[in-house]
């Protein structure tokens, strides 16, 4: 029976987060991984001559060498910076309009305000409202947070610690917005849809509709990628993952790939260790879940060992969404098909409210589709001469689920056909330059990750569900959680969450 100061289960971005920040300060820790790579989402996979790119569209965080940003400066922390080759991205994303109409929005603040006051010249004051608003927000934002963490965790005392100061009148703008949904925020401010579509992309980051998903989030979104710039890294998401693990075990610790968690031990209902598939135990001052919560209380857990409390509190908490996903691979540059631009989102309508309802069908004819070539941002991704494309949908799993495996091929390439059918009146003769095509659905993301309905942002984050709700109570001594389950979805969040939680793990050791 091998002893540790921490278990952590789970190798996505935020437990190897987790595990190198505490390697680094001399606890000695152990990964858990039942794949043969680390990541989670944060992987890539090889097709004929391809390696493809599973998530990362953009990294945020990252500013300049000598003004780092969070993402950076975690990086830096954890050795790792220089290890990787970090390009910068000009543009935070291209918005294809019905009819064809595009609008690349730059990852600037007063160019990208520009450009918008040009596009639509009517609403030009609104525009420069809006951006003086989500720039307010955020610095009321910075400044709420380092006051409240300074004050008690407990959430009564920092109830208190609001009420006390007035929170309302001191945050005014955040008070006012703060809890609101993305289309209501805009509705107040624009009346062309269009506009609303160029402003609201980054809905798709977290798998909520405008109506749905909190403006608090899409401020945020703004503000970070471009104060700090976004970024891609050199080789993809793997070079990360595989820099985490490769620090994790250069400071004595350990990282077990193809080696999953069978179930938690349990003593005096406390989680005091682990035992993984081939039966042999571990024990640990502490246990971090990167796995879902439902997963490891419902599968790693005996039913008597989960408090009634944890039932109740997860009953309002809903899995989220996955995706149908095309891997591409063309024989021709990206610019021979008119591919411009790294990140796009497509639409055929102008409600992308109304579009979004189709993600509950295995059809792909409406729903908005995300597409980014790789390629544009670092021509090395693949050989000379070729481009790799990522397009796809967001979709729920229940539907994939009933599906029988005779269904289940059918449906899957013939809602991949649909969108490359879609793309091609965009981008016209990419249908004849595909030589490699991989299809992923809310089951082969489920396969891979573990995760419940394929989900690719955990639980639902809309407004009942994020932000101030984010399923972070804990419930059995000795077991926390770490990752986008119970956090904000995206590389940079998952790190800077999975360090918070390793560092209280190491104020309470000392």
């Amino acid at each position: 029976m091998a002893n540790y100061d921490v278990i952590v289960i789970g190798a996505g971005n935020g437990g190897l987060a987790s595990a190198a920040t505490l390697a680094v300060n001399h606890k000695k820790t152990v990964v858990f991984e039942k794949h043969n790579i680390p990541g989670g989402c944060g992987t890539s996979f090889r097709r004929g001559r391809f390696e493809f790119e599973v998530a990362l569209h953009q990294l945020n965080g990252m500013n300049t060498k000598d003004k780092p940003g969070p993402t950076r400066q975690l990086f830096r922390k954890w050795g790792i910076e220089d290890a990787i080759e970090w390009i910068p991205i000009e543009t935070l994303y291209k918005i294809n309009l019905p009819g064809g109409r595009g609008v690349a929005l730059p990852a600037d603040k007063k160019k990208a305000c520009h450009l918008l006051c040009r596009e639509f010249p009517e609403e030009a004051e609104a525009i420069r409202h809006y951006f003086h608003m989500v720039w307010k927000f955020n610095e009321e934002i910075a400044d709420f947070l380092a006051k409240s963490a300074a004050s008690p965790a407990n959430p009564s005392e920092l109830k208190k610690f609001i009420t006390k100061t007035g929170f309302p009148k001191i945050y005014k703008v955040l008070a006012k917005y703060g809890v609101r949904s993305t289309q209501d925020v805009l509705d107040e401010f624009f009346k062309s849809r269009e506009l609303q579509l160029c402003l609201s992309a980054y809905w798709c980051f977290m798998g909520m509709p405008p109506e749905r998903f909190p403006f608090s989030i899409l401020a945020r979104c703004m503000y970070l990628y471009t104060v700090d710039m976004p970024y891609y890294v050199r080789g993809g998401s793997q070079v990360m993952s595989q820099a985490l693990m490769d620090t994790i075990r250069r400071h004595g610790s350990d990282v077990f790939l193809n080696r999953g968690v069978k179930r938690i031990l349990m003593k005096n209902g406390r989680a005091v260790g682990v035992e993984d598939e081939n039966g042999n135990q571990y024990h640990a001052r502490k246990i971090i879940s990167n796995v879902s919560p439902t997963v490891t209380y419902a599968g790693l857990l005996k039913d008597e060992e989960v408090p009634e409390a944890c039932r109740q509190y997860f009953k309002s908490y809903t899995t989220g969404i996955s995706a149908l996903t095309c891997f591409i691979g063309l024989d021709c540059p990206p610019e021979e098909i008119g591919f411009t631009d790294s990140f796009n989102l497509i639409y055929d309508s102008l409600d992308a409210n109304k579009d979004f309802k189709n993600a509950y069908f295995t059809d792909t004819k409406t729903d908005p589709i995300v597409a980014t070539c790789y390629t544009i941002d670092d021509p090395c991704v693949s050989p000379p001469g070729t481009s790799i494309i990522t397009a796809g949908t967001l979709k729920y799993g229940e539907a994939w689920e009933k599906l029988s495996p005779e269904e289940y091929h059918r449906t899957k390439y013939a809602a991949a056909d649909e969108i490359v059918r879609r793309l091609e009146t965009r981008f016209p003769g990419l249908r004849g330059h595909i030589e490699e095509m991989e299809v992923a659905t809310p089951l082969t993301h489920m396969r891979y990750l573990g995760h419940p309905g394929g989900a690719i942002y955990g639980y639902e984050q809309d407004l009942k569900s994020s932000v101030f709700f984010f399923p972070q109570d804990e419930f059995i001594p000795g077991l926390t959680f770490s990752g986008g389950w119970v956090n904000t979805c995206g590389f940079g969040p998952n790190y800077a969450y999975g360090d918070k939680i390793a560092q209280s793990i190491l104020k309470e050791g000392r």
